[in-house]
């Protein structure tokens, strides 16, 4: 039920903000938004086209879809992440505040909430700045790739000294 109550808010916004800018208000771009309400965590233009081209009433080209994703980033209902080359989206409306980790090797995002360290970032004073919102990357190697190349280090070592 909460999740229905959500997507009604979200509805009731993006009109408001499809009338205050003058952009028609299209059955496509009400199911773009329905579809990534019903994304759980990070999706990508792919990601949202084959979830689109599964709905049968629905045939959307990603000029369509591009075009909806700018207009939710504006109307403050999706949020666009950059990890490294691939751009990400997900939903923002009723989330809670969440940091990510970024693997530099294979890409991997998991998201983490840290209550102090999200205290530490509210209360910093940003002098004549009203925080509205932010993100915050933490880019390293998961425990999946620092142990995949550990491995390959000590094959590598054990390799060079049997040379020798």
């Amino acid at each position: 039920m909460e999740d229905q109550h959500v997507k009604e808010t979200v509805r009731q916004i993006f009109t408001e903000y499809l009338n205050a800018n003058g952009h028609r208000k299209t059955p496509e771009r009400y199911a773009i938004l329905d579809t990534i309400y019903s994304i759980e965590g990070h999706f990508d233009i792919d990601t949202l086209y084959s979830l689109m081209a599964d709905q049968e009433n629905f045939r959307v080209s990603r000029a369509t879809l591009y075009n909806t994703i700018i207009l939710l980033i504006n109307a403050r209902l999706v949020i666009k992440h950059q990890f490294g080359n691939s751009s990400q989206y997900e939903k923002c409306y009723n989330r809670d505040t969440h940091h990510h980790r970024i693997c530099i090797q294979c890409g991997k995002v998991v998201e983490f909430q840290d209550e102090a360290l999200q205290r530490a970032i509210e209360t910093t004073k940003l002098g004549r700045f009203n925080l509205t919102h932010y993100s915050l990357y933490i880019y390293g190697l998961c425990s999946k790739c620092d142990n995949a190349n550990k491995r390959k280090r000590k094959k590598s070592n054990n390799h060079y000294k049997k040379e020798k």
